[in-house]
Order: C-alpha cells, then sequence, then structure tokens
C-alpha cells in the first residue's frame, strides 16, 4: 500500500474517487428510502436498483467509446454530466414524480458504467502490474470503507433534510473527482481508430471474454451467482421491516456493519491474490458472502449484525479478484471492451435478479429466498474454487505496442 501512495497521481486520484464515491453510497440508499417513503411498498425500493443497473444492457457501446477516446478526459466529462442531472431530484416532491427518480436513477446507472470502464483503463495506464490487485484493493476499501458513513449519512440527511440535500451534496462531489482528474499528469497515447466493422469492434471484448479460459469462468461463474444475489436489493427491506420490525433508515445501520467487515476484505484481498489466484480468490468471496447472508434468515438482531460483518468481508475478495483478472488479463487496447463486456455478462444475470426478487418477494417468504440464494451462491464459489491456477500472461503491453 505504501508503494502504492508514493505516487502523485494515485493520490490524487484516491482523494477525488473517495469524495465522489461519499456521494454516491450517501445517494443510492437515500433514493431507494425515497422510492420506499413515496409508496409504501419495498417493491418500489428494489425497483431502484433494478434501474440502476438496467442500462448494464448496453455497456458494450460505453465500452467501445473508452477504447476509442482519452479515458481521463472522458472520466471528467461524464462526472460532471451526471453532477447535473442528479440536481433534476430536486423536483421530485410526491409519489407523482417517482418516475423521474426512476429516470435520473437510469441515467446514473449508464454513467457509471462509462466512469468505471474508463477507471479500470486509466488504473491500468497509471499501475504496474505487481500495483494493480493493490490499486483495485485501495478503490474497494475506500469504496466499503465508506458504509461506515455514507448510507448512514444519506439516511440522516434525507430523514432531516430531504432527498434534495443528498442530491445537491453528491452533485458537489462530481465536481471534486472531476477536478482531481483534471490535474492528473498520466500520458495517454493517441486511442487506436477503428479498423474493422462496427459489430467486430463492438463483439471483440465478449469474444476475448470467451476465448480467454480463466476470463471465461469467472464471469460465467460470477454471472450465475449474480442470478439470485440481486435478491437481496429487495429482500433487505423485508429482513429490517419483517424480520428486525426496524423502519427502512435502519439498512444504513447494516450497510455500515457491512462496511466495517468489508474493510477487512479489502484490506487482505491483493495478498490472499497472490497466493491462490484470481478465479479461487472470487470463489472464496463468492462463498463467504454466502456465509454471511445465511445468518439473515434470523430475526435476532445480533446474529444479523453478524451476517452482515461476514458477508461484507467476502464481497471485496470477490470484486478485486474479478476486476484484477480483466485487467490483468486484458490487452490495454481492449480494455473498456472487455470491461464492459464482463459487466454486462454479470449486470443482466443482476438485473434480471432484482426485478425477480422484487416480484417473489411479495410471493414469497424472504427466509425461503435466503437460502435459495445461499445455495446457488455456494455452487459457483466452489465451482471456481476448483478451476486451476492459471499465470498471467505478458500480453498487454506487446498487444498495445503491436
Amino acid at each position: 500500500m505504501l508503494r502504492l501512495l508514493a505516487h502523485r497521481d494515485v493520490r490524487l486520484f484516491m482523494a477525488g474517487q473517495t469524495l465522489s464515491l461519499f456521494g454516491d453510497t450517501a445517494l443510492f440508499l437515500a433514493l431507494a428510502i425515497w422510492a420506499k417513503t413515496l409508496t409504501g411498498s419495498n417493491g418500489a425500493a428494489g425497483l431502484v436498483f433494478f434501474f440502476l443497473a438496467l442500462p448494464a444492457l448496453f455497456s458494450p457501446l460505453g465500452g467501445m467509446l473508452v477504447d476509442r477516446v482519452r479515458r481521463r478526459p472522458l472520466m471528467i466529462v461524464t462526472d460532471l454530466v451526471l453532477g447535473g442531472v442528479v440536481l433534476l431530484l430536486l423536483f421530485v416532491h410526491g409519489r407523482d414524480q417517482l418516475w423521474l427518480l426512476y429516470t435520473v436513477t437510469v441515467f446514473y446507472g449508464a454513467g457509471s458504467l462509462v466512469f468505471y470502464s474508463a477507471q479500470s483503463a486509466l488504473l491500468r495506464i497509471m499501475l504496474q502490474d505487481d500495483l494493480l490487485a493493490e490499486g483495485n484493493a485501495a478503490l474497494q476499501t475506500v469504496r466499503e470503507g465508506l458504509r461506515l458513513v455514507g448510507p448512514l449519512a444519506g439516511a440522516g440527511l434525507f430523514a432531516a433534510f430531504g432527498g434534495g440535500m443528498v442530491a445537491i451534496i453528491d452533485t458537489a462531489t462530481f465536481g471534486v473527482s472531476a477536478v482531481c482528474l483534471a490535474f492528473l499528469h498520466v500520458k495517454e497515447s493517441q486511442p487506436v481508430p477503428m479498423e474493422q466493422h462496427f459489430r467486430t469492434e463492438l463483439l471483440a471484448g465478449i469474444r476475448h471474454v470467451l476465448d480467454t479460459t480463466p476470463l471465461r469462468d469467472i464471469v460465467f461463474g460470477v454471472a450465475a451467482a449474480l442470478l439470485v444475489v440481486g435478491f437481496t436489493e429487495t429482500l433487505i427491506f423485508a429482513v429490517v421491516g419483517q424480520g428486525l420490525h426496524r423502519s427502512p433508515s435502519f439498512i444504513g445501520v447494516l450497510s455500515a456493519i457491512q462496511g466495517v467487515g468489508a474493510i477487512a476484505g479489502a484490506l487482505t484481498a491483493a495478498p490472499v491474490l497472490r497466493r491462490i489466484g484470481d478465479a479461487r480468490l472470487v470463489g472464496l468471496g463468492l462463498g463467504i458472502f454466502a456465509l454471511g447472508d445465511a445468518f439473515l434468515i434470523s430475526s435476532m438482531l445480533p446474529v444479523v449484525l453478524v451476517g452482515i460483518l461476514i458477508a461484507g468481508a467476502g464481497i471485496p475478495w470477490a470484486i478485486v479478484g474479478f476486476g484484477t483478472a480483466l485487467q490483468q488479463r486484458t490487452p490495454l487496447n481492449l480494455q473498456g471492451r472487455v470491461y464492459s463486456a464482463a459487466d454486462t455478462m454479470v449486470g443482466v444475470p443482476q438485473t434480471l435478479s432484482i426485478a425477480l426478487g422484487a416480484a417473489l418477494s411479495t410471493l414469497v417468504d424472504y427466509r425461503i429466498l435466503l437460502v435459495v440464494m445461499g445455495l446457488v451462491v455456494v455452487a459457483c464459489g466452489l465451482y471456481l474454487w476448483t478451476r486451476p491456477i492459471t499465470p498471467v500472461p505478458q500480453v498487454a503491453e506487446a498487444a498495445a505496442s503491436a
């Protein structure tokens, strides 16, 4: 970590993203609570996360854009556009404006897809191979650590001042992120022009994932798990309301507890990855997440808190292993399209599972859905754990130079 923070650009980049991620974590929960407050429906709250994930269907187009322009300017423009879009939430005053809340959520999801695809590629340029895992783990540490304050701050600000205040603060954090990116000293090469048919270029990322066995295993394993993991976006409201008999704002407390576990997971992800490999790290992370979610079946608060803590520890291992595998096993000129292709391949199942979870939560006891989810996720984790450790080929720079 000290080697990572010795880089001036890394420190500046992390500062901007820390504030931006604070705005994200505060707003995401506030949006769900907002929808619940306007309608009184758990399903309406869960649909916030459905609309947030919906743009993943068009992620390959975003990846193609990332590979055709310089990544840093694209991230700055995305920050500024999203900051303006979020301010539209100031016009949401009642149930009749629920459509506007969902519309802003869709734009937020689309912008985030482009931004994080470009961010993954920019990190590949900024950092040496041996620092990529640390870079991803550092970002994940910040992201999950902010669960300690972001959701609580979002829920508190919403309760005290309404969603409009949360939107204003989030817009300000987008501005800070854009300024920090503008002062980076990263030198990007001229983007490679389109050389083949549009369809061929668009599908290049998917082909690379399918043709690279370790990436194919990881992406398919995670996609299968996310077919049910999306249930949690709605089930967490049932756990809090029906199981613990608390108000929706209590989800902020659970998010903070999850953040404590996630910090431990993120801080250990890079060294564990070097020992067991990316696929096994993802599999082990999924298994730990499933173990923690099994505790949510209980209606006893201490048991649920322990479960949230355990589940939080598994998430960073899966995310760091997934992201680092995409970066290290992909040529630089394909980074955007491969990231977006993988994001689509796991995002579509996640989107479907969020919608399915919102529907099933009105028909099936939430504890049954938690059991089903846990069994599927454990199976996916075991599959990835049995994959052989495959050395990372040194192809990225060679392909980029060619």
